[in-house]
């Protein structure tokens, strides 16, 4: 049985945790699967973009600490080199975009994928919970360093220190979220990834390298790169498509080339 389903919508990736009994607890073969959606994603030109979103009520309540915990003690990797980790801190760095849809509960691992993800939206109804400090270990997914980034530092340790919950209202404050809706965020996420798909592939893949660049090697040398792509970017297909389309008045059809 999968946990983890895949749907491709022309240059859109729908992955869909899948596991509602346990209210879509990662155990090893959920992570090991949603690493594999990860990794079509990155190796497949024909997908520009992904959308990561839930079966049943809940989004994650975290990690199955019985299935993952023994592996994580023994020091097994939980990813191969060849795949991306969603969560980032490991193996293939992720170069195409990914928003999220949440829901419902959204804790630990939940909120650690999705702050290395690049957009969310959740639903009026969410919890967020980063509640590691509670079971006596930290959060090993990268919410020590990117909700920090993200959110502030006293934003981030208000939370991480005490493992409370918090809403969905509170993560929009925050800016852990960028979005809430009072129905089914499904819908509104939808919406934003299939916009992302109208864009240049190269240059919203290049945008997501200049950030990431400017955050992890520092915004000098992001700025010194900023010319060159660009110059790059323009000499693509693209890029002529874009032109031309602009000058027609009409919308842009690209082709990733």
């Amino acid at each position: 049985m999968s946990f983890i389903n895949t749907t491709v919508k022309d240059h859109l990736l729908l992955i869909e945790l899948n596991r509602p009994e346990k209210m879509n607890a990662f155990n090893q073969q959920m992570l090991t699967e949603l690493a594999e959606a990860y990794t079509m994603l990155e190796d497949d030109p024909a997908l520009w973009c992904g959308l990561v979103h839930a079966s049943g009520e809940h989004f994650t309540s975290g990690l199955d600490l019985g299935d993952v915990g023994p592996a994580v003690m023994k020091g097994d990797s939980l990813f191969s080199e060849s795949q991306v980790d969603p969560a980032q801190t490991m193996g293939r760095k992720r170069t195409k975009p990914v928003v999220f849809a949440v829901k419902g509960y959204c804790l630990t691992i939940g909120i650690e994928t999705m702050l290395a993800a690049d957009i969310a939206v959740a639903g009026a109804d969410t919890r967020f919970g980063q509640i590691e400090i509670k079971r006596g270990f930290i959060p090993f997914g990268g919410a020590t360093v990117r909700m920090v980034q993200r959110c502030g530092y006293g934003n981030a340790m208000r939370y991480l220190l005490t493992g409370d919950l918090f809403s969905a209202e509170e993560a929009l404050r925050i800016g852990l979220v960028q979005e809430v809706t009072q129905g089914d965020p499904f819908e509104r996420a939808l919406a934003i990834a299939t916009t992302i798909t109208k864009q240049a592939p190269l240059a919203v893949q290049a945008t997501i390298e200049c950030v990431r660049e400017a955050m992890e090697e520092g915004s000098e040398q992001a700025m010194n790169n900023l010319l060159p792509v660009a110059r790059q970017l323009m000499q693509t297909e693209d890029a002529a498509e874009g032109l031309s389309s602009f000058l027609e008045r009409r919308e842009a059809v690209f082709k990733g080339k």
